[in-house]
């Protein structure tokens, strides 16, 4: 496989959003929820204070631009037999109601602030990389929270600008595993031409699933959990000077009949993102599919053989410890360090493996330690990567 990644760039949302600013702005919405009593245990069992958005707390939940068709409203109820005067007091008081933001209100400043990002992220890979946007021979880029037509890619593609014959692949759906499913398809891709220069771009607004009308449970773990990021890496089939980690074996896994754990919905509001209990657990089997790919991998040395450094997106607090129990016995404790620092301050999906590997590389990692990337997405589906660091 032997394919060779360059530090990422990482660009955090400027915004920070506090954990206690979207507690009282929930709790004040919806003061009688079955879980308004214990929202502060909720919320401290996160872990996460702070968060970064593309876009302030303000325009998450600010109202919509009006009452649509006030004009029309107000013609039926004088046909209703309405007086002016009474027609005109009933259309005051109802346009007096905040009204929800339009899925247009609320995702068009988001997509401008994820090309936005994304085009920064990746200028700030290529200058890691010592390339330029010419360099460039194909582009990879996901984007599953603000969809659009044409995609970041074409987006990305006129905003560096790229050369005309750069190979475009987008994948809008890619969500958490994005970061290591795009590793892996670039190295694919460098391995059929070791000249190849692979940009991976990964910009996303998770902050656009913050739903104030959805009093769920699950809506409220929601607002508390994301962040948003946008990430880069360049990867190459020879090594640079530049490059920080090479990529040796690629695994992919799908469990079935689990595509409704998690997933993103569509509704007359815009985006909700809706999980279910059971997800943890689900993912702890593709973790224990991903020991077994591992332990076949490194059969003839396993005692002696163990990742120094585990890079794997954290979904929650609960994945991660579902992870540690799961690990052989004798392999060292605080593999997942660079994880939990990562979660610390929000799940940015699938630009998570990018931010965590980001971390490690700025620790310092020694040469010929081996790494294992991991990531799960809805579906549920895993891929993973094992390499070295150079």
């Amino acid at each position: 496989m032997a394919a060779y990644l360059c530090a990422p760039a990482v660009i955090h949302g400027e915004h920070s959003v506090d954990t206690r600013e979207i507690v009282a702005e929930v709790h004040g919405r919806h003061p009688d929820a079955a879980w308004a009593p214990r929202i502060d245990g909720i919320a401290a069992s996160t872990g996460i204070e702070t968060r970064g958005w593309m876009l302030p707390l303000e325009a998450a939940v600010a109202p919509g631009a009006g009452t649509a068709g006030a004009g029309a409203a107000r013609e039926a109820l004088i046909r209703e037999g309405f007086t002016e005067q009474d027609a005109d007091r009933v259309i005051a008081a109802l346009e007096a109601v905040p009204a929800p933001q339009t899925v247009q209100e609320r995702t068009a400043p988001a997509w401008e602030a994820v090309q936005a990002y994304g085009e920064r992220a990746a200028r700030g890979a290529l200058q890691a990389a010592g390339l330029d946007v010419s360099d460039v021979d194909c582009l990879i880029t996901s984007n599953s929270t603000t969809p659009a037509l044409p995609g970041l890619d074409v987006a990305l593609a006129n905003r560096l600008p790229l050369r005309g014959d750069t190979m475009l692949l987008p994948a809008t759906q890619w969500a958490c595993v994005a970061g290591t499913r795009s590793l892996a398809l670039a190295a694919d891709l460098v391995a059929a031409d070791p000249d190849r220069v692979v940009l991976v771009v990964i910009s996303e607004a998770l902050s656009t699933t913050y739903q104030p009308a959805d009093d769920t449970l699950e809506s409220l773990i929601v607002r508390l959990l994301f962040a948003d990021t946008a990430v880069a890496a360049v990867v190459t089939g020879r090594p640079r000077p530049e490059s920080v980690l090479r990529l040796d074996a690629a695994w992919h896994h799908t469990l079935p009949g689990t595509r409704d754990l998690h997933r993103l919905e569509t509704r007359a509001d815009g985006t909700h993102f809706v999980m279910d209990r059971r997800g943890p657990r689900a993912v702890q089997e593709t973790v224990t599919a991903m020991w077994e790919w591992l332990r076949v991998r490194y059969e003839d040395d396993p005692a002696a053989w163990h990742p120094d450094v585990l890079l794997a997106h954290p979904g929650g607090t609960r994945v991660l410890e579902y992870m540690e129990q799961t690990m052989p016995d004798e392999w060292p404790s605080g593999l997942l360090e660079y994880s939990r620092d990562s979660y610390t301050t929000g799940n940015r999906g699938g630009a998570a493996v990018f931010d965590i590997l980001r971390r490690a590389h700025d620790a310092g990692q020694k040469a010929g330690s081996r790494a294992v990337l991991y990531a799960a997405a809805p579906g549920l589906t895993a891929t993973a990567l094992e390499g070295e660091w150079l």
